[in-house]
């Protein structure tokens, strides 16, 4: 996609000390003036708000987006301040001093402001959105104290104190919500206020975290498999901040360690070009993505060289910035690369992205410190191609060094709750997702469903079945119109090596006629040109070969689906609205049809960003055999090594490179 000049007046690049990003730590200060510079007309007059414009208000409501405007981008100037050892040339803590004092004057609900109020803050409720912008308030009093709070008129300083405090006896949403009080209760305590109650909430929250934890550095959020950028960006940094800043080594230890099991699996989710995995919500935060690189680097808790962090998460920061993030005025937008309203959930407002602040937490780190004076080295997608399962999101990471392409696969994560199945969310309920595709609206991408009544099925809850090395595995029941099919059940498995998937799924108790139907990458540009090979289309199908479609978007994403077995019709899809990678898209769909008793479906897969691409699946050997109500896949790779698969309703066993046996709970 075309790219624009991320920011005026950058300092020069720094080849020899950036060779991959040509960012040093003078690019990401020149970033934060200039994104805190933006926000400034925006300022109420008594600077409590920050009013952005937006094309609707969240659902919390103006006051509280007022709020979120604050508060997100109070952080990013503690951040600032404090990375400059409290050096503050534009004399952005003043700004957010008048706003502490104006705000907590007269806190009210929204519905009881009185007429021309334009400053109050909203006050503190169950699971209101003002207990988050209260946390990130702490954060950025805790981390600037020795220039703001202490020097606050004692006043002032009592009511912030007990505005914040509500976040202490207030109920949070039964998710990452509960370390908002943590980060409350951490500086509350820290500050002499509200002292029992703030130790109290701090233990709380901790404890409450401890119920989510699988092992492996990998949190569930709050839902029994929910897992997303919110395991980096709060479930690990917010208890990993605290401790740093509460100087408690043993909870350091604690923390630090499963934030360190974490980043191992992280790093591996940013491509070549700085792009995180496009999966699960509040996708607009973007660069957020890098804060728990920062905080493994500011507490020693990583498994990553200095060097490597930062390339990482410089590479984060200049990729949404060279792609149009900040608009023309300079503020982030709701979207991706730039604006995108599909994207974005209910509860964001036009100040939501700000929560990309915490991506500056490397500021903290001084100017000496390795991380910014080190070369920069690569990132594991960088490095050699590598498929790794991750076992407590059923997640294999797929990436390729060529391309720099990263693919996730998911047979784990779905954000369902536990006492009732919404609909599909295709941010989680996608068999894949990439760093360089999203998905479309309402399109078939990376789905696997049963045309039933002229209706699609949907996913709903994933039962993971486990993951090996080259490949994870999971069953659903598939849902029409709000219900499951009775006794219909899918058991899938995807295999991965080099750039190659094979995705296969074994249908059973489906009604005879159903039609099955699997989506492939949406890939999304300016400009997109199809490709399909249909048997239906040839007099005689033997003559004609698999069914095969294929995509290409502007000339730098490539991908391909090949029928092998169940599939007879291949097709491809342009839904209308494109996706957040480019205005037009297009997604490679294979059918076939299920007849009476188990229908198994294979198909190989491939996306790559090698335009033209290499032949394809060229040395890739599979055969597949059915048996009763089972299925045998024997896959051979290019290089030799192979996998075999036992595929039978709820159970997956596979064996070669790495033999395990799954069976549904």
């Amino acid at each position: 996609m075309p790219q624009r000049p991320a920011l005026p007046h950058l300092p020069p690049e720094d080849r020899e000390r950036s060779p991959y990003t040509g960012w040093t730590r003078a690019h990401w200060e020149a970033a934060a003036d200039r994104m805190l510079a933006a926000v400034d007309p925006y300022r109420s007059p008594g600077r409590a708000l920050i009013d952005l414009p937006g094309p609707r208000p969240s659902w919390s409501g103006p006051r509280s987006d007022g709020l979120e405007g604050f508060a997100r981008t109070f952080l990013l100037a503690a951040l600032r301040v404090a990375g400059a050892g409290g050096a503050d040339p534009h004399g952005l803590l003043e700004r957010y001093a008048d706003g502490l004092a104006a705000g907590t004057r007269s806190p009210t609900r929204e519905r009881d402001l009185a007429d021309g109020d334009r400053e109050s803050w909203p006050l503190i409720t169950d699971r209101g959105q003002a207990m988050v912008e209260a946390a990130t308030i702490a954060n950025a009093l805790r981390i600037t104290r020795p220039w703001l709070w202490d020097r606050l008129p004692e006043p002032v300083r009592e009511r912030v104190g007990d505005w914040l405090a509500g976040a202490l006896h207030r109920t949070p949403n039964d998710n990452n919500w509960v370390l908002f009080p943590v980060a409350v209760g951490g500086f509350l305590a820290e500050a002499g206020r509200h002292t029992e109650a703030a130790g109290a909430a701090v233990e709380r929250g901790l404890a409450a975290i401890d119920r989510w934890y699988l092992g492996d550095g990998w949190y569930t959020d709050g839902r029994p498999r929910a897992f997303d950028h919110y395991n980096g960006w709060a479930l690990h940094l917010y208890p990993v901040l605290h401790a740093h800043l509460a100087r408690d080594p043993a909870l350091l230890a604690r923390h630090g360690d499963r934030l360190a099991a974490h980043l191992a699996d992280q790093a591996r989710l940013f491509g070549a070009d700085g792009a995180p995995v496009h999966q699960g919500r509040s996708l607009s935060y973007r660069f957020a993505a890098a804060a728990p690189l920062w905080a493994g680097a500011l507490t020693g808790r990583t498994p990553l060289s200095p060097g490597t962090t930062r390339r990482l998460a410089s590479g984060a920061l200049r990729y949404f910035l060279d792609r149009g993030a900040l608009g023309p005025d300079g503020l982030l937008e709701l979207g991706w690369h730039g604006p995108y309203p599909p994207l974005v959930q209910p509860y964001s407002g036009p100040a939501s992205p700000y929560w990309a602040a915490s991506g500056f937490l490397g500021l903290l780190l001084p100017a000496d410190h390795p991380v910014w004076t080190a070369v920069e080295q690569p990132g594991p997608a960088e490095t050699a191609d590598a498929v790794r399962a991750v076992r407590g999101p059923g997640w294999l990471i797929q990436s390729t060094a060529a391309d720099g392409l990263v693919r996730l696969h998911n047979h784990g994560s779905d954000d369902q709750p536990a006492d009732r199945v919404d609909p599909d969310d295709p941010l989680y309920a996608a068999f894949a997702h990439s760093t360089a595709t999203g998905p479309t609206v309402g399109g078939p991408d990376n789905r696997f469903a049963l045309l039933v009544a002229g209706a699609a099925t949907e996913r709903g809850r994933i039962t993971p079945l486990g993951t090996g090395t080259g490949w994870a595995a999971s069953a659903h029941r598939p849902r029409a119109g709000g219900t499951d099919l009775p006794g219909a059940t899918v058991t899938s498995v995807t295999l991965a090596h080099g750039a190659e998937e094979v995705r296969a799924h074994l249908v059973t108790g489906a009604p005879a006629g159903s039609v099955a139907w699997q989506g492939g990458w949406p890939v999304a540009g300016a400009e997109v040109r199809t490709h399909r090979q249909d048997p239906s289309d040839a007099p005689a199908r033997a003559a004609a070969g698999p069914p095969v479609a294929r995509a290409q978007a502007d000339q730098a994403l490539a991908t391909e689906l090949q029928g092998v077995h169940g599939f007879t019709a291949a097709a491809v899809e342009q839904p209308p609205g494109g996706t957040a990678f480019g205005p037009r898209a297009a997604v490679p769909v294979l059918t076939g049809a299920v007849g009476d008793g188990p229908a198994l479906f294979v198909c190989t897969a491939r996306l790559t960003g090698l335009v033209p691409p290499p032949p394809p699946f060229g040395a890739l050997y599979l055969r597949v055999a059915t048996d009763g109500d089972g299925a045998r896949l024997d896959v051979t790779w290019p290089d030799g090594t192979g996998h075999q698969v036992l595929l039978r309703p709820g159970e997956v066993t596979v064996t070669g490179t790495a033999p395990a046996t799954a069976r549904r709970g």
